[in-house]
């Protein structure tokens, strides 16, 4: 085994920033010598001194030999890997660079509709097909969760040519569909299964937190360790094991897709962040999971607010199961919830998610990760505080007490009557619309035409239409009520909604 008390590249970032020398090399500030006043009034002299590019002690991220490589052996160890890249331009370019990697131009990806916005991106890179499958939809929470065992099964079965099958695990909502069964039909037929495991870099350190990808018989997963561990923004990973993936395509594909001038202080913030759960996960695990439990326990005491619980009676395993309807049995596709994502129903308090997070934000001090149309989310990690909790809390018990309307508003009423189930029909391929010659009509002009675009909600950054979709009628209303009622529509040209880019 590794010592996991070690920090290579950590360390040597520090001897480096601490060597006197004189500096003719990038970055032009040298050593924060020329970081303008203002910025350095915000984070002090010793951060740029850090801020270093590719000196011989500090290793290649592309050619990984000294520190570097010793850094993600030791994150490869931590996290049950074989094998370890670190990314520096989030884990964006680690969905694409797994799509890269299994699937070329006409080849088939099995994956959820309700992915995120990169693996789009994926798949206009290598100019795979995508076989897109309906997410297990809660109607009475109006929440996708995973997809499902037996619909992977028949995806399969109709096309047994597919190179791979991506999973996002855990959803944005932190629910886990049954990614064991998953990963054992994907095997029968000996391709890969990759995890889009964002939200899930720590599930490997509590025994009361979901089973990891990993673990679970997934082939590649990729971990934003920024967003529910301490890394710095942007700072994620990306692991396999086992041998269906070539790891010189990996490689090659995240030298596609990263800077050729990789920031040290991301490297080296996934180095410290690695050691810190290596060492201490386990008690910062049990620490934030009981601050999220006292967060649930309060939250749900609260008149007009309920919160998202794991489904009872639990799904038992296997190809059966029933649908979750409103956390009233468990299913293939809600099988575990991380108990450190919160997600509040305010829809009984006579608001919408949106103005919910508005108020909360602007006059309670209270900050969500998103908002939906009936629910806002939170992130509790290990960086939060008692005080949080208690700060938190109190803003949904003002929340509820000052801003409660006693009738639905109209947002709600017309909430409540949208129309979710929406029309997708792929009429080419994500890459040949993204570059087909283009042209830009006003909204009500583009019914029935083939989308050039990404467009979705941010966040989550799922989208609602992407490049070789056809543009149906209820897909139209949906994004407009959406926008109408708060909500925020990215990825496309004209983010007011009046236009959208189709094929000419």
């Amino acid at each position: 085994m590794l010592n996991q008390n070690q920090t290579p590249l950590l360390d040597a970032l520090k001897a480096n920033a601490a060597r006197p020398h004189a500096p003719f090399y990038t970055p032009g500030h040298k050593l924060g010598e020329g970081i303008s006043q203002p910025l350095a009034d915000l984070l002090g002299k010793a951060v740029f001194r850090a801020d270093l590019t590719e000196l011989a002690d500090l290793d290649h991220l592309f050619a990984p030999q000294g520190v570097i490589q010793e850094a993600q052996q030791l994150a490869a160890e931590a996290y049950g890997a074989s094998q370890t890249w670190f990314l520096v331009n989030g884990s964006t370019c680690g969905i694409e660079a797994a799509i890269l990697a299994t699937c070329g131009t006409g080849d088939k990806i099995i994956l959820p509709r309700n992915v995120h916005s990169s693996a789009i991106a994926g798949l206009i890179l290598s100019g795979a097909i995508p076989i897109f499958l309906n997410p297990e939809y809660d109607p009475v929470l109006d929440i996708a969760h995973s997809i499902t065992p037996n619909a992977v099964k028949s995806a399969l079965q109709q096309h047994p040519d597919a190179k791979a099958v991506l999973v996002v695990y855990p959803t944005y909502y932190g629910v886990c569909g049954d990614l064991s069964a998953i990963a054992n039909i994907t095997h029968q037929y000996n391709i890969p299964l990759l995890v889009d495991e964002a939200h899930g870099a720590h599930f490997g350190f509590h025994p009361e937190l979901p089973t990891p990808g990993l673990a679970a018989g997934a082939d590649l997963t990729v971990q934003s360790i920024h967003k529910v561990l301490g890394a710095m923004t942007q700072a994620s990973m990306l692991h396999i094991q086992g041998n269906r993936i070539d790891c010189d395509r990996i490689s090659k594909a995240l030298q596609l897709l990263q800077s050729t001038s990789p920031s040290y202080l991301l490297l080296a913030s996934l180095d410290a962040a690695r050691q810190q759960m290596a060492l201490h996960g386990k008690k910062l695990m049990s620490r934030t999971l009981q601050l999220a439990d006292e967060a649930r326990t309060k939250i749900s005491q609260i008149p007009g607010l309920s919160v998202l619980q794991i489904p009872s009676p639990p799904y038992q395993g296997g190809l059966g199961g029933s649908p979750s309807l409103g956390g009233l049995g468990g299913s293939p596709g809600f099988i575990a919830l991380d108990k450190t994502r919160l997600t509040v129903t305010v829809y009984d308090l006579g608001l919408t998610g949106f103005e919910a997070d508005e108020i909360l934000d602007e006059k309670l001090g209270v900050t969500a990760e998103f908002a939906s149309l009936q629910h806002l989310t939170f992130i509790i990690s290990l960086g939060n505080t008692p005080a949080d909790i208690e700060q938190l809390v109190q803003g949904f018990i003002t929340l509820a007490k000052e801003y409660r309307r006693s009738n639905l508003t109209v947002k709600n009423q017309v909430w409540q009557n949208l129309d979710r189930t929406l029309d997708y029909a792929l009429q080419l391929s994500p890459r040949e619309a993204f570059f087909a010659v283009s042209e830009i009509l006003p909204l009500t002009q583009t019914n029935k035409r083939i989308c050039t675009e990404i467009v979705c909600p941010y966040p989550p950054g799922i989208p609602v239409l992407m490049p070789g979709e056809v543009i149906t009628k209820s897909v139209l209303e949906y994004l407009q009520q959406i926008q109408a009622m708060g909500g925020f529509i990215s990825g496309c040209n004209d983010m007011s909604l009046k236009t959208l880019k189709v094929v000419k």
